[in-house]
This record gives C-alpha cells, sequence and structure tokens, in this order.
C-alpha cells in the first residue's frame, strides 16, 4: 500500500504459455457500512480461479472449473501499477499440474536432490541445495505504430503474411550494434527504468542483425525467477513500445529474407555454496567433478533429443530454425577444442594437448593486452559450452522459457540419477569415477559436433550417426510422449503420463489454430485488400488503353498493354491460389484428431499460403504504390 498498491492478484502462468491474473481489491466492508483495507495470509496463499477455461488438453472440461492458485514463495512479488503481483503455481481442483511454473519448481528439484548425491561422492557434504540458473536473451522487433495500424497480419497474427523483399535487407551488415536511432533509445531507457523498479536485473541493449531488430539480455537468476522476469520483460517490451509511437513484434519470424528472433537459454548449475558445476577451472582435464557434469549433460541431451526437440517446436519456430541466425532443427552439442581435448584425455587416459587462455596482443602500444578465451563460439550449434554455462540457441522470442528448461532439468536429473546408482559405494572413488565416465562418453560422444550445424555434410553426417532430424513442429511433438520420455518425468514426480499426453494435444492444437487463423487472415486480406487494389490498378490502365485508341494511338506492345495483361495473368492467379487455399484449410479443419489435423496443416495448408503469398508478392513489386493497401517492407523496417 505504501507503494501505491489497492489490489492484489494471483500471477500465474497457464498452458498459453502467457501470463495471466485477476485483481481483487484490498477493500473489505464493516458492520458500519464503511471500509477497511485488508489482506489476509489465507488470501496470500491461495486463490480461486477457473480452471476450465484455459487449454488442458482434456484434463478439465467445462462442468469441472474449479482450480486453485498457490503462493510460489521462491519468485519476487511486486508491485507493477496499483496491484500487488504474487507468483503463483496453477492445478485443477484434482491434483492436475495446469501450468509452467509447477513442473519448472518440479524439475529444479529432482536436478538438485540427484546433484547433491554426486557432489557427496567428492566429499562436499556442505551443499544443501543445488540450483539451476538462467540468463535469457531476448530477441525483438520495433516497427512505427501506425504503420503497424495498417497491417492486419500483423495485428492478427504478429507476422508479416504478405511482403516483397526490400532493396535492402540486412546485408549490409551496418545494424548490428550499430548506433541506436532516438526514438528506440528513449524506449529502451523506460523499459529499463520500468524493469529495474519490478525488480528485474535488465544489463544489455543493442541492435540486432536484421533492420529494426534489438536484444534485451539480464542478468543470471534462478531458472523459476528468470521465467517470471523474461513473462515481465516480454509485456513490458510490449506495453512502453506505444509510448514512443512503436509497435513491439516479438514474433519468431515476422518479416520473410532477413532474420527471425529467438531467445537465447543461457543454462548453468550452481550451489548454496556458491559454486559454478559447470566451470572447467583452469585444468579441465584434470578436473573430475567438472568432467562429470559435464558428461552428464552430453548424455541427457544425447539420450533425449526428441523431448528437448519438442519444446522449442512452434508454427513460428517452424520458419526460423535452420535459417542463418538460427541453428538447425538437429540437437547437437558444440564444446570447442579445450573441453574436446579433455574429454579425449579422459577417454584416451592419455595426455592431450589442450587450447588455453593466452595473451592476445594487438600490436597497438595503445591498446592494452588482454586475456583471449581458449575456445571459439560456434552460433550456429543448437547447443552450445560457452565459458562456464551452456547456450540452448533454439528458442523462438515469444515462448517461455519453462518448457525447454523443465526438459533439460528432467534429463540430466535422470542421468544424474543413474551415476550416483553406480557409483555410491566405491571403494575408489576417482578411478571408478573415471572409467564409468569413459563408458558413458563413449556411448553418448555421437552428439558432440564442433562444425558448422547448416552444411548439408552436417545433415548426412547426423543421420549417419543416428541423431533425429525433426524439422516439423507435427514432427517434434509425434515424439513428445515417447516411453522414455514420460518414464522420465514420471519417476522425478514432474509430470504424469495423463498430463503429458494433455500438454501433446494443447502443442498440436495450438499448432493447428495457429496456421488456421493465418490462413483466414491471408483469405481475408486477398480478397478483400489485395485483389480490389490489383483491380483498380488494371482498371486505370485499361481506361488509359481506351482513350489512346480513343484518338487513334496505336496501344498494341505499349506499355500500359503490357502491364494490364501481366497483371491481369497474376491476379487470375492469386484468385485461383486463394480457393485453393481455401479448400486446402476446409480440409484440415475437418481432421480427426490433433496429430492429424497439425500435419494436415503442416503438409497442406503452409503450401498453399506459400504458393498464394508467392503471387501477391510479385504483384506488389509491379502494382504502383499508390494502390497498394498497406505499408510495404521498406516502410516497415526503415521507418525514421
Amino acid at each position: 500500500m505504501e507503494l501505491g498498491a489497492t489490489h492484489f492478484t494471483h500471477w500465474f502462468q497457464p498452458m498459453t504459455g502467457a501470463t495471466a491474473e485477476k485483481h481483487d481489491a484490498f477493500i473489505s466492508p464493516t458492520d458500519e457500512g464503511k471500509v477497511i483495507m485488508e489482506f489476509s495470509g489465507k488470501e496470500l496463499i491461495k486463490g480461486e480461479p477457473d480452471a476450465s477455461s484455459f487449454p488442458s488438453g482434456g484434463l478439465r472440461a467445462t462442468f469441472e472449473a474449479r482450480g486453485y492458485t498457490a503462493w510460489d514463495p521462491t519468485s519476487f512479488a511486486f508491485v507493477k501499477g496499483k496491484s500487488l503481483y504474487i507468483p503463483t503455481s496453477f492445478i485443477s481442483y484434482s491434483g492436475e499440474v495446469l501450468d509452467k511454473k509447477t513442473p519448472l519448481l518440479r524439475s529444479m528439484k529432482a536436478l538438485s536432490d540427484e546433484a547433491i548425491r554426486i557432489l557427496a561422492l567428492f566429499g562436499k557434504t556442505d551443499v544443501k541445495k543445488v540450483t539451476t540458473t538462467v540468463g535469457a536473451e531476448q530477441e525483438y522487433f520495433l516497427i512505427d505504430n501506425d504503420m503497424y495500424k495498417k497491417r492486419k497480419d500483423l495485428i492478427l497474427t504478429g507476422r508479416t503474411l504478405f511482403g516483397a523483399d526490400a532493396p535492402k535487407g540486412q546485408e549490409m551488415e551496418d545494424h548490428y550494434f550499430g548506433r541506436i536511432r532516438g526514438r528506440v533509445r528513449h524506449f529502451m531507457r523506460e523499459v529499463d527504468d520500468e524493469l529495474w523498479a519490478l525488480g528485474v536485473p535488465s544489463k544489455t541493449r543493442h541492435n540486432e542483425v536484421a533492420p529494426c531488430q534489438h536484444e534485451l539480455a539480464p542478468v543470471f537468476s534462478t531458472s523459476n525467477q528468470a521465467t517470471d522476469n523474461n513473462h515481465l520483460i516480454m509485456e513490458t517490451l510490449r506495453r512502453i513500445a506505444p509510448k514512443h509511437n512503436l509497435h513491439c513484434l516479438i514474433h519468431k519470424k515476422p518479416f520473410e529474407g532477413i532474420n527471425g528472433s529467438g531467445k537465447h537459454n543461457n543454462w548453468a548449475i550452481s550451489t548454496d555454496t556458491g559454486e559454478n558445476l559447470l566451470d572447467p577451472g583452469g585444468d579441465p582435464a584434470s578436473n573430475l567433478q567438472f568432467l562429470l557434469f559435464l558428461v552428464a549433460v552430453i548424455e541427457a541431451v544425447d539420450r533425449y533429443p526428441e523431448l528437448l526437440r519438442s519444446t522449442v517446436a512452434s508454427a513460428g519456430n517452424d520458419h526460423r530454425l535452420g535459417g542463418n541466425e538460427a541453428p538447425p532443427a538437429i540437437i547437437s552439442i558444440f564444446l570447442g577444442d579445450q573441453l574436446t581435448a579433455a574429454l579425449k584425455s579422459l577417454e584416451t587416459g592419455e595426455t592431450v594437448e589442450t587450447a588455453r587462455d593466452l595473451i592476445m596482443d594487438i600490436g597497438v602500444d595503445s591498446v592494452p593486452n588482454f586475456i583471449s578465451d581458449a575456445t571459439d563460439r560456434n552460433r550456429t550449434s543448437p547447443f552450445a559450452f560457452t565459458g562456464n554455462k551452456f547456450e540452448f540457441r533454439m528458442l523462438g522470442s515469444n515462448q517461455s522459457i519453462a518448457g525447454p528448461n523443465i526438459a533439460l532439468n528432467a534429463a540430466v536429473a535422470e542421468v544424474l540419477r543413474e551415476y550416483a546408482d553406480a557409483l555410491e559405494g566405491s571403494t575408489d572413488f576417482e578411478a571408478d569415477c573415471r572409467e564409468f565416465l569413459r563408458g558413458r562418453l563413449s556411448a553418448h560422444k555421437r552428439v558432440i559436433f564442433n562444425g558448422n550445424n547448416y552444411s548439408d555434410e552436417w545433415v548426412a553426417e547426423a543421420a549417419r550417426r543416428g541423431l533425429p532430424n525433426l524439422k516439423t513442429t507435427p514432427e517434434a511433438f509425434a515424439d513428445y510422449c515417447l516411453p522414455k520420455n514420460v518414464d522420465v518425468m514420471a519417476r522425478h514426480g514432474i509430470y504424469s503420463e495423463e498430463e503429458m499426453k494433455a500438454r501433446q494435444e494443447i502443442h498440436l492444437e495450438e499448432y493447428a489454430k495457429t496456421i488456421n487463423i493465418e490462413a483466414l487472415t491471408m483469405l481475408s486480406m486477398a480478397r478483400h485488400e489485395i485483389l480490389p487494389a490489383v483491380l483498380k490498378c488494371e482498371k486505370d490502365l485499361t481506361t488509359i488503353l481506351a482513350q489512346k485508341k480513343a484518338v487513334g494511338l496505336d496501344t498494341k506492345g505499349s506499355v500500359e498493354a503490357k502491364m494490364a495483361a501481366r497483371i491481369s495473368a497474376l491476379a487470375g492467379g492469386m484468385l485461383e491460389k486463394t480457393d485453393a487455399l481455401e479448400a486446402a484449410n476446409r480440409a484440415a479443419q475437418a481432421a480427426a484428431d490433433a496429430q492429424e489435423r497439425a500435419d494436415a496443416y503442416c503438409n497442406a495448408v503452409i503450401g498453399a499460403m506459400n504458393a498464394l503469398r508467392a503471387v501477391a508478392d510479385e504483384l506488389e513489386t509491379i502494382v504502383g504504390r499508390e494502390y497498394w493497401p498497406y505499408p510495404i517492407y521498406e516502410d516497415l523496417l526503415f521507418y525514421v
């Protein structure tokens, strides 16, 4: 109340991927007909939202509406506007998990429990808790708000469904880390002020590679707090932008032909005694504790790639993965020269020459020397080691980071459990541990790849190694409920089999609904905006032709005749493609179940959308600007 709050809300994360809130005032009536400001411990601890109006994958029906929110004291409460926000878990009346926070907390506990067992083998019995920490880099686009309001596709879907390439894209490489234009700089400053006031430690801001693209990166927090913070970051970016006559696009691929936006999930493991378990130290080949945790992560990624892939799968991310700005759909791990040498030494038992930090001398007296890292970075890798953490680079910009971290925590917890079971009771721990790790590394090193993940050679090599290549969302979620995935979640109490199947259905339905909305939006724009504009241009051309003929001018082979003929042919083709899209969309809607429906949208509807877009984009390059019904790419990407 001292901060101005008059209401409170239980703030939770349903399976929409967004957040939800219901605000209640602090006021309570008195017998004298007055009110007092009151807030009880019961209201802090428990809330009761409707559990049937959120996605549940069949876990709840409309007549089963009761749900509960429960205070999560491991996340900071905060005041935003006039309300106290209380981070909470969300479950159904019968106990099913209906949110993303609850399983994330469970996965963090699972990893902590198993990591403590491992650390005890190294004599570190003083460690009482192990925490996964995350720093989620957030990419986004800013465009002029007035232009945004003129694009139905941006309003309804978050991305441009039509649009020919601008004369200039990102090929000059002049936007990345470039000077931040004034309007954007003022926006970024206000975003930082707002986030800091909320307790969100935003730290880094800069221009990204594509025109109008930017990035914000926070300080590391626990996985739970980082998830809360990232939701606040996305909400703040969207809310502050209109104050500067801007609109923030957090879609994974708002524009064709230039980079999409991702969210790099920097993941580490730390103890309550201040130790980073993924810090290799000065001599990683001799650091047995580090090697154990490193091999455990390698094995976890190799054994559960389908689970990890599905957690980043969405209709938007299908447009982005495999492009110049994003890793491909094949899950692999980049380690770099230093750790690769350390693992080779572990495997062979022989000393292997390893890369080390070096003094970098630029050769200019006025510039100080500095320490260079022992290992380069690999921006094409889906899962890259970056010094003392792993960077999971496949996440899309507008998704919750909870799902990927749940999967990662669960997979690593399971491997650590097996390691502890195997090594507890050893009489010669160091020798037994090294021998044990050699075997596990030999079985799972196929997932390590330090080269160019974009190359055709890697696709062929990955197939030879037996690594899955799940290129689309329907393919990825078809493998979400593999027995091994269900088993690992159930064993650690994160999800039941029923809850896993519910999430599979939710994500497949979300995919189909997303493509359906995009297809219907394209049909509306084509019929109500683009074709009328094209026909008006064609009418004006034929009017000029008629006027020329009326005064006896030869119109055969004239510019107007050629343009009219070309536009007429393309308009006819566009009408055909529009009808084809409508038919494909109708057939997909009629599919029997969630998997079949998602497959139909992927295999038929997207192709029809691409065909319609191709002819419309060609018309955009021919029809005069005064006819075109909405701002084009060069307007959107290069505003003042």
